[in-house]
């Protein structure tokens, strides 16, 4: 008996130099390189094959890459008669390569829409300004207390910021905000027992309130965009919710860029809709291990080399 699967998408933090290598000459990779490449009058092929890994890094190159490189894997898998998932989700920017795979933006749309989004989001923050870190080993609940007591001991009207702002399992919950209010929760978080507060290596406090000007210009590209209907059902990471309509979709992308990636009730609303499997198509392994930390009884697997292929669709047969 087939498998219900869903397949997840990998965001920032998952790329690496060569990431693409594993899949060869393969048809379908070098005709997704040559769309973004168009799309973004670059080469991007040479970017993702030869670094180095500090260009990789940056975010206005990270976004197009982790776009491309999910979406190369989804093509090969349809390509070589890979069924249509019960339902697509994706980790922050990875939402956008499952809107991609569900036919709602082409690759030609969401390329430079994900590079305007990188670039709005570092012209938000100045360098050095802002700061995310990874908390580990305390529930949700006790990370959003403390950011709250953190931002109250600068006092009212403080232009410090801290915010709990992806939930990626759970005990491990990032903050982003000013580096000063991203340190004093980290402070106050250890000493509530947390095992670890982990800056993270990000260049802009992602997913805060205050990437709220880069959603702006964000929300100006998506109304000139035409949106298709989504062909297999969009899980959001802003509402863990499934939106038919362009506009709920630009609106749900729109609050993404300043609301939290809410992705522990993704994965447990994946669960509740029947699925049994979940299928993260990109390179990495982080949504894989997420979704084992979430729930157990899930199985997680991964998609990014012809190996990594033969042993998913395996496992779904």
């Amino acid at each position: 008996m087939a498998k219900t699967f869903a397949f997840v998408f990998p965001g920032q933090g998952s790329q690496s130099v060569g990431m693409l290598d594993g899949w060869g000459d393969h048809p379908e990779v070098q005709q997704t390189l040559r769309e973004a490449s168009d799309a973004l009058g670059e080469d991007v092929g040479a970017l993702i094959h030869d670094g180095p890994k500090e260009a990789l890094a940056l975010t206005t190159n990270t976004q197009p890459v982790m776009l491309v490189a999910g979406v190369a894997a989804w093509r090969v898998w349809r390509s070589e008669g890979g069924a249509l998932p019960a339902a697509v989700a994706g980790h922050s920017l990875g939402e956008y390569s499952a809107l991609v795979a569900a036919g709602v933006l082409t690759l030609a749309q969401a390329a430079p829409l994900v590079r305007l989004r990188a670039a709005a989001m570092q012209e938000a923050v100045p360098v050095g300004t802002g700061a995310m870190a990874a908390i580990l080993g305390l529930d949700a609940a006790q990370v959003i207390a403390g950011c709250a007591q953190a931002q109250g001991s600068f006092g009212a009207g403080s232009p410090e910021v801290v915010e709990a702002v992806n939930f990626n399992d759970p005990a491990q919950t990032v903050i982003a905000g000013t580096k000063a209010g991203v340190d004093k929760a980290c402070e106050l978080l250890k000493a509530a027992g947390a095992k670890r507060a982990l800056p993270l290596p990000v260049s802009a406090p992602f997913h805060s309130s205050l990437m709220k000007p880069a959603a702006e210009k964000l929300k100006a590209a998506l109304a000139g965009l035409e949106l298709a209907a989504p062909q297999i059902p969009v899980l959001n990471n802003v509402d863990v919710a499934v939106q038919q309509q362009p506009d709920a979709i630009r609106d749900a992308l729109y609050r993404q860029a300043f609301g939290p990636v809410r992705w522990v009730e993704c994965v447990q609303a994946l669960k509740a809709r029947g699925v049994t499997h979940i299928v993260e198509c990109g390179p990495g392994k982080v949504l894989a291990g997420l979704t084992r930390r979430i729930d157990p009884e899930l199985v997680g697997a991964s998609i990014y080399d012809p190996a990594t292929l033969a042993e998913t669709r395996e496992l779904l047969a």
